[in-house]
C-alpha cells in the first residue's frame, strides 16, 4: 500500500522535545489513486477472533492433552493437542496450539488412519521445534484449562473501547478541543450513526473502563455490537466537563487511553477537504494513541473519511476509497468499525506493544512452568502415541480415567460457558444479532455452483476456457466442461495427460501427457481445432502434434500470456529448454485467421543443464530491463529438493536465492508477483509463505514471512487476498500483512484452475459444517435432470459425488471506486461482508507489495 509518511514535532513534554511520524490515508493520494489491491475495500475483519482462538473454539470443554517442555534455548512452552473426528472431510484433524513468549503458534494436520502420530512429530511441525533435545511431559490436571485460556487471552480483547473527539473547525489544541461542551447537530447525528446512547448507571454489559455506579465518568455513553465484539465509545461530549479545569483532565484520562480516536471536525462543504488536510494528530497529546480517524459530514449527508497512523502500526484494511465519500451513513458505519477494529489490532503488533505482551507471557509462562513442573502425577510421552493416550488406558486405572476425562470436560467447559457470560468468548454468535445497523452480507469469497456432478473422481490437471468452459484432465481422459450444462470427452485415456493449459490470448492449447515422466511430451494445438473436435482423439491421432526435443518432460511452466512474448521452460531431467511462440498476442487478435500455427510455432532458444532435478520452475517477466536487450535473457526461478535458485537464460548462472532451514522441506509453490518493475516471488514451503523482493541482478532482497495453520497443497493469489488450498481447508488472508481473513472447512477439497476465477472441487454440499460455509447449486432443477450425466456403475453409495465451484476474480478484486457510490445491496448469506457492484475483469499481478523498498522501511514496513 504507497501511502505518504510525513514526521511531525510535538511540542515539549517534561522539557524534551518529543517527534512522531505518521502515515496518511485519504484515498486522494497519488499511491493511492495507483494502488487498488495493497488491502481491500471491501470491509472484512483481520484476524477475526471467532477463527483465531483455537483453544476456546476447539479445545475448551472437550476432551484434549496438554503438554508442558523446554525449547533448545532452555524456554519453557506449553503444547495443547486435540483430535477432531470432522465428519465433513471424512479424515481426523489434529489441531495443535504452541503456547511461547513470543506469542502462539497453531497447525493443523490430516491424520490417516494407518499412521499414528507422536507428540514429538506433531511438534516438529513447528517452526524451529523439530530439534528440541527431551520430549515434553503431560499435565492431568483440569485447572491447566484455564491456564491456558489466560494465555490466549493475552492476544488482545475481544471487546473494543474507542474515543470519539468533537472538534471545531481552527482548534489546533488539545485544552481547546476538549473544552467543547457540547457537540453540533451534526456530531449528534454521527453518534446516533455509530450506536445506541445507553446510561451508565447500572450498565451491565461492557463498560470499557466507564463507571458504571456513581456517574463519576458521566451519564451516557454510546455502546454498539458488530460482528460479537461490544464496543464503548469514549465520546468527549458525554465525558464530565470541568469549567474551572481548562486541560479537561477527566475527559483526557479516557482520550488519552484510547489507542483509536475517531475526530470529528465539524467544518463547512467547501472546507471539509481543507480539514482533513489541516489536521495535526500532535494537537492531542498522546503516546498511546496510534490511530486517529477524521471525519466530516457535508449538508448532503456524506461522510469524509482520512485515517492518521503511527508508522510502527502494521499495514491494515480495508483501503479507503477514492475519493474517500461515502454516500450511505450505513456503509460508512460498516466500513468505519472494521478500519478501526483492525487498527486497533494491528497496533498490538507494534514494538511498544509486543514487547509489554512478550513480558506478560513471558512471566506467566514461566509461573506456569514452575508450577506444573512440580506435578508429580505428570508422566514422560514422548515414546508413546498420541492416539494411544487415551485409548488404550489400563484397565486397572480405566475407572479412575474415566472419572479423570468427566470432571476434565466437566471443568472446561464451565470455563467456556463463564467466558461467553461475561461477554469475553471470541464468538460472532453470542450477540450479533441486535446491534445498530449490522447486517447479513455475501462473502468476496462465495462461491457458485459451476457443474453439479463430475463423474470422476480424480482430477489431475484443468485450466479455464472463457467464462463458461473448464477443460479437465483425469485419468479416464480429458473433458470439455460447460457451465452446468454438460460435460465431453476430447481425448482419451491412451494420452493421460498430466498438465494442460488454455492460452487464449495466443489461440492455442498444450498438453502434456505421458505414462511416466521418462515418456512425457508436450503437445500444440490450435484452440478452433478443440473446438471441432466431435470425437474423442487418441495418442495415434495427434502424434503430428508433437513438440520436438521434448520428450522426457516432467513438467513446464508458461510466462504471463498476453504479453508481447509468450515463453514455455519445459524440465528434461536435469536440463530447462525454453521456447518461444514466435506470434504477439496482438498479432493474434489482428490477424486470427492468419494464425494458424501448432508445433511449429515454438522457436527453441536455448538449453541449460543443472546440477539437480527441478521440482518447480517459475518465469520471471525481466523484459522491463534495460539491460536484457536480447530476447534470450529470461530469468526462471528453480525449485529444487529444499531450495530456490534464480537462473539467467542468456548467461546460463544461477544464484541462490532461498533455503528451507528444515530437516523436512516441502515446497509447495514460486508465484511471480510484480511492483514497480520489480519482481517480487511468493516462495510457499511448509506452513511458510516467503515474500522476497529481488533486483536485476538478485544481489539483494527484502523480506517477511507469514504462516498457514495447515499445509497447503496449492497456493493461489487474487489480490487483495491469498489463498491456501489442502485437501479439507481453504484458508483465505491478506496479502499485504497475511493476517488471517477466512477459513473454510470442505470434504475431498482441490484448486483445479486459478487463471482468472478460482475453481475448485468438493463433494456434495449438503455435509458442508455449517450454512457459513455452504455452497449453493444456482441451477434449475429441469436442468439437472436434462443434462446431469448418468451415474457410474462402480459407484458406491458412500462416495459423495463431485461438484465443481468458482470464486468470481471480480468479487474478490472489488476496488475503491464503488463504495461511496453503490445502491443498497441485496444480502443473500450469512456472511458479514459487504456486497458491491461488479467491476470489469481485472489483472492479478502485483500492484502493491507488503514489502517496502530499501530504504524506505519507515512508510509502513510490515514487521
Amino acid at each position: 500500500m504507497k501511502i505518504f509518511v510525513f514526521q511531525l514535532q510535538q511540542p515539549e513534554v517534561d522539557g524534551q522535545e518529543h517527534c512522531r511520524r505518521f502515515r496518511i490515508e485519504n484515498g486522494d493520494s497519488p499511491g493511492e489513486k495507483d494502488e487498488m489491491f495493497g488491502s481491500p475495500s471491501t470491509p472484512v475483519l483481520e484476524n477475526p477472533e471467532y477463527q483465531t482462538r483455537w483453544y476456546f473454539k476447539y479445545f475448551l470443554g472437550k476432551l484434549h492433552q496438554n503438554y508442558v517442555g523446554l525449547d533448545n534455548d532452555k524456554s519453557p512452552f506449553f503444547l495443547s493437542i486435540v483430535l477432531n473426528e470432522d465428519t465433513n472431510t471424512c479424515v481426523p484433524l489434529c489441531r495443535a496450539i504452541l503456547f511461547k513468549k513470543t506469542g502462539t503458534q497453531k497447525i493443523s494436520l490430516p491424520i490417516s488412519q494407518n499412521k499414528v502420530l507422536t507428540v514429538k512429530q506433531i511438534l516438529s511441525n513447528f517452526p524451529n521445534m523439530d530439534k528440541v533435545e527431551k520430549g515434553p511431559k503431560e499435565i492431568f490436571s483440569p485447572d491447566i484449562q484455564k491456564d491456558l485460556l489466560l494465555l490466549e487471552e493475552q492476544e488482545g480483547s475481544v471487546n473494543f473501547k474507542f474515543g470519539v473527539i468533537y472538534m471545531k473547525q481552527g482548534q489546533t489544541s488539545d485544552d481547546e478541543i476538549l473544552s467543547n461542551e457540547y457537540g453540533s447537530y451534526r456530531f449528534e447525528q454521527f453518534l446516533s450513526l455509530l450506536g445506541d446512547k445507553i446510561k451508565l448507571r447500572g450498565w451491565d454489559k461492557y463498560r470499557g473502563g466507564l463507571d458504571i455506579k456513581g456517574d463519576m465518568t458521566g451519564k451516557f455513553s454510546v455502546y454498539t455490537i458488530y460482528e460479537g465484539h461490544e464496543i464503548m465509545f469514549h465520546c468527549s461530549t458525554l465525558l464530565p466537563y470541568s469549567r474551572d479545569n481548562k486541560q479537561q483532565v477527566e475527559r483526557k484520562r479516557h482520550i488519552g487511553n484510547d489507542i483509536v480516536n475517531i475526530v470529528f471536525i465539524d467544518a463547512e462543504n467547501e472546507s471539509a477537504e481543507t480539514a482533513h488536510s489541516q489536521f495535526n494528530p500532535t494537537c492531542i497529546k498522546s503516546q498511546f494513541t496510534h490511530i486517529f480517524a477524521i471525519v466530516t459530514m457535508d449538508n448532503d449527508n456524506q461522510y469524509r473519511l482520512s485515517v492518521f497512523s503511527d508508522e510502527s502500526v502494521p499495514l491494515f484494511g480495508p483501503s479507503l476509497p477514492c475519493p474517500p465519500v461515502f454516500n450511505d451513513p450505513y456503509l460508512f458505519r460498516e466500513f468505519l468499525l472494521v478500519k478501526l477494529i483492525n487498527g486497533e489490532k494491528a497496533t498490538f503488533e507494534t514494538p511498544t506493544f509486543a514487547r509489554k505482551r512478550q513480558r506478560t507471557l513471558d512471566m506467566l509462562i514461566k509461573d506456569l512452568y514452575s508450577e506444573h513442573m512440580i506435578d508429580g502425577r505428570m508422566a514422560m510421552l514422548n515414546r508413546r502415541a498420541f492416539s494411544d493416550v487415551l485409548a488404550d488406558t489400563p484397565r486397572h486405572s480405566r475407572l479412575k480415567e474415566d472419572s479423570r476425562q468427566i470432571e476434565f470436560v466437566r471443568i472446561g467447559q464451565a470455563l467456556k460457558l463463564e467466558a461467553i457470560v461475561r461477554g469475553d468468548a471470541p464468538t460472532s454468535l453470542a450477540s450479533a444479532g441486535c446491534s445498530t445497523g449490522t447486517v447479513f452480507k455475501r462473502s468476496p469469497w462465495e462461491a457458485n455452483c459451476f457443474y453439479p456432478v463430475f463423474p470422476c473422481q480424480s482430477i489431475i490437471c484443468a485450466d479455464s476456457w472463457g467464462d463458461n468452459r473448464l477443460v479437465i484432465g483425469t485419468e479416464e481422459g480429458v473433458f470439455m466442461v460447460i457451465d452446468g450444462n454438460s460435460h465431453r470427452m476430447i481425448f482419451d485415456k491412451t494420452l493421460q495427460v498430466r498438465q494442460l493449459n488454455v492460452v487464449e490470448p495466443h489461440g492455442i492449447f498444450l498438453m502434456r501427457c505421458g505414462h511416466s515422466n521418462r515418456e512425457g511430451k508436450v503437445y500444440v494445438f490450435r484452440l478452433s481445432q478443440i473446438e471441432e473436435l466431435s470425437d474423442a482423439k487418441s495418442r495415434i491421432d495427434v502424434k503430428d502434434h508433437r513438440l520436438e526435443r521434448t520428450r522426457g518432460t516432467n513438467l513446464y511452466a508458461l510466462s504471463r500470456p498476453g504479453g508481447s512474448k509468450l515463453r514455455m521452460c519445459a524440465v528434461i531431467g536435469k536440463k530447462l529448454q525454453m521456447y518461444q511462440w514466435k506470434h504477439s498476442a496482438a498479432w493474434t487478435a489482428w490477424c486470427p485467421s492468419s494464425d494458424t500455427d501448432t508445433v511449429e510455432g515454438f522457436t527453441f532458444l536455448w538449453e541449460l543443464n543443472l546440477n539437480e532435478t527441478p521440482t518447480m520452475v517459475t518465469i520471471l517477466d525481466s523484459g522491463w530491463s534495460p539491460s536484457s536487450p536480447s530476447h534470450g535473457d529470461t530469468l526462471v526461478c528453480v525449485g529444487y529438493k529444499n531450495h530456490w535458485d534464480i537462473v539467467n537464460g542468456r548467461t546460463g548462472l544461477a544464484q541462490h536465492l532461498h533455503t528451507v532451514e528444515s530437516a523436512k522441506a516441502n515446497l509447495v509453490a514460486a508465484l511471480d508477483l510484480y511492483e514497480d518493475q520489480e519482481i517480487q516471488l511468493l516462495l510457499c514451503y511448509n506452513h511458510t509463505c516467503h515474500f522476497q523482493k529481488i533486483n536485476e541482478d538478485t544481489a539483494s532482497s527484502s523480506n517477511f514471512d507469514f504462516h498457514w495453520n495447515s499445509v497447503p497443497s496449492d497456493i493461489v493469489c487474487a489480490f487483495p487476498y491469498v489463498i491456501a488450498f489442502t485437501q479439507n481447508t481453504m484458508e483465505i488472508r491478506l496479502i499485504v500483512n497475511g493476517n488471517l481473513i477466512h477459513t473454510m472447512t470442505m470434504p475431498k477439497l482441490q484448486l483445479i484452475a486459478s487463471k482468472n476465477d478460482i475453481f475448485f472441487a468438493t463433494t456434495a454440499p449438503e455435509f458442508f459444517p455449517n450454512k457459513t460455509d455452504r455452497l449453493f447449486v444456482e441451477i434449475k432443477q429441469q436442468d439437472l435432470q436434462k443434462h446431469s450425466p448418468p451415474a457410474s456403475p462402480n459407484a458406491s453409495p458412500e462416495v459423495k459425488p463431485l461438484r465443481i465451484y468458482r470464486i468470481p476474480i471480480h468479487s474478490l478484486n472489488r476496488n475503491d471506486h464503488c463504495i461511496s457510490n453503490c445502491s443498497p445491496p441485496t444480502w443473500k448469506s450469512a456472511d458479514t461482508k459487504l456486497t458491491v457492484p461488479e467491476q470489469p475483469r481485472v489483472s492479478r499481478s502485483a500492484t502493491s507489495s507488503p514489502i517496502p523498498p530499501k530504504g524506505k522501511l519507515l512508510q509502513g514496513a510490515i514487521k
